[in-house]
């Protein structure tokens, strides 16, 4: 029994590799170099399998128009066929992504798909112009040209007006003009329609695909590839250079720490990394260099929070210009909301850490001897120029400073200084003065014969009327002939 089984297990298996295999892949998002490594990946691994096709689902805004180029080239130079997929449907093969689909060996789109705007702009996102333009459309549409001669006059026009024109066709149209070979449903439907095609490899050699009963397996993007695409989002490398430049400042700002000097750090590396994949006007650059400039300088301007609100405005204008500058593709711009609250985000921050910092620089010292200083103790003994003083409950010895007026026994002093185990110590003439008025006005009472009773709702001085009058007089002394009474 057991023989058995493991004779069907090896038929199966023996099956299997018998069944002809199509490898299948996703490639959604910008091109972009982490995109040309997963293509690579792709390719080597269907060589490596012996794979009958390699399907390439592809829905993409465009990108990098050297990624392309490379990307082409890799394909073109492929052992296997590929398969270019516009799907699904409302995908899009924009730009770099149409000229990818030509170059593939066969190529299909889904129905409600689109193809098409292959114009290039520079890396400052604006349109190219002149002569540089010309040169740069000229070698797409010779690119262009080689990749779909072979589909017929009416193909090449409509790539070429692709470039020229940023013309963008349906994939009816498309199939009408022989610029794809499918329009399928899926990718069940798209093997169907693949079995039994004859496509032409690049050295000239023809390939019948054999696509019945084919198993399909799929080969997903990696997590290196999908974190560094990833990072191709300019709304994520915005957010990174955000971060960074605050960790940074908040390092500047106060030293001594590591954590938010390695954070910063960090994050400005992985932002620029992503700004210098994507479409950016480097003269924004500038006004962020500013903003950063006005938040340290904040520090020691006298009227602090107005550098601060200049530096969020720089810093807003600074990441429009560097990522939404005209001309740069939509999938390539920065959200307004994220840039505008992150600004205010990023100032409201450091102006409440700013606020701590200046608020901890004005705080009396709390510790050590220096936390002695300004404060008020008694005389205990003091005979010359020393004695001993009580401070907060302690015992000092103490020395007259030589700007004090003399010192006795019960004045209340001020510490100056400390030197050592010893208080320096001024005689306190506002405590004094104040002690002087408060003696006087209690011998002020006792004169005047004002007595204190208790009464229900506390103390109450006595007070008597006049003998020719009902009026009240307050404070008056009493007399044996006028009864005195307590008024609440």
């Amino acid at each position: 029994m057991l023989v058995l089984t493991v004779l069907a297990f090896f038929s199966s298996v023996r099956a299997q590799s018998n069944q002809p295999l199509a490898i299948v892949m996703t490639a959604e998002g910008p091109i972009m170099p982490p995109m040309l490594a997963y293509f690579e990946r792709g390719i080597k691994t269907a060589e490596q399998r012996n794979a009958e096709v390699l399907i390439i689902q592809l829905n993409t805004p465009g990108g990098s128009v050297e990624t392309m180029l490379e990307i082409i080239q890799v394909m073109r130079a492929s052992e296997v066929p590929v398969v270019v997929y516009v799907s699904p449907n409302d995908a899009i093969a924009g730009s770099a992504g149409a000229l990818i689909t030509m170059a593939g060996h066969a190529s299909a789109m889904a129905p409600k798909t689109a193809i098409g705007a292959a114009s290039p702009i520079d890396s400052s996102g604006s349109d190219i112009q002149s002569t540089l333009e010309k040169k740069i459309k000229e070698i797409l549409k010779a690119r262009v040209r080689t990749l779909t001669e072979s589909r017929g006059t009416k193909a090449v026009r409509l790539a070429e007006s692709m470039i020229d024109d940023a013309k963008a066709v349906t994939a009816k149209e498309a199939l009408d003009a022989k610029l794809i070979d499918f329009i399928s449903d899926d990718t069940e439907d798209l093997l169907q329609s693949l079995n039994g095609f004859t496509v032409q490899m690049d050295d000239g050699s023809k390939i019948k695909l054999n696509t019945e009963d084919v198993r399909t397996e799929g080969l997903d993007i990696s997590f290196i590839e999908q974190l560094l695409l990833m990072l191709t989002d300019p709304n994520i490398s915005f957010l990174l250079l955000a971060i960074g430049v605050q960790g940074i400042l908040i390092e500047i700002s106060s030293p001594g720490g590591w954590f938010a000097g390695f954070i910063g750090a960090t994050c400005l590396t992985l932002a620029v990394y992503g700004m210098g994949v994507l479409t950016v006007n480097w003269f924004g650059f500038i006004f962020l260099i500013i903003a950063f400039v006005l938040f340290i300088l904040d520090i020691k301007a006298p009227t602090h929070g107005a550098l601060t609100t200049a530096g969020v405005a720089s810093f807003i204008v600074g990441a429009l210009v560097l990522f939404n500058s005209p001309g740069t593709p939509q999938f390539q711009q920065v959200s307004v909301p994220l840039v505008i609250g992150m600004g205010i985000f990023l100032g409201a921050l450091f102006f409440g850490i700013l606020l701590i910092a200046l608020r901890a620089q004005h705080r009396p010292i709390q510790t050590g001897s220096e936390s002695l200083i300004g404060k008020t103790g008694s005389v205990k003994t003091f005979e010359g120029d020393a004695g001993q003083v009580q401070l907060e409950s302690e015992l000092w010895s103490a020395e007259k400073s030589p700007e004090s007026e003399s010192i006795s026994k019960g004045d209340l002093v001020e510490v100056v200084q400390v030197r050592g185990l010893r208080l320096i110590v001024k005689k306190n003439i506002m405590h004094w003065v104040s002690d002087r008025l408060r003696r006087k006005k209690q011998k002020m009472r006792l004169r005047s014969g004002c007595k204190k009773i208790r009464g229900p709702y506390g103390c109450y001085p006595y007070e008597r009327q006049s003998l020719h009058s009902n009026r009240v007089t307050p404070n008056a002394p009493p007399r044996l002939d006028q009864g005195a009474r307590a008024f609440g």
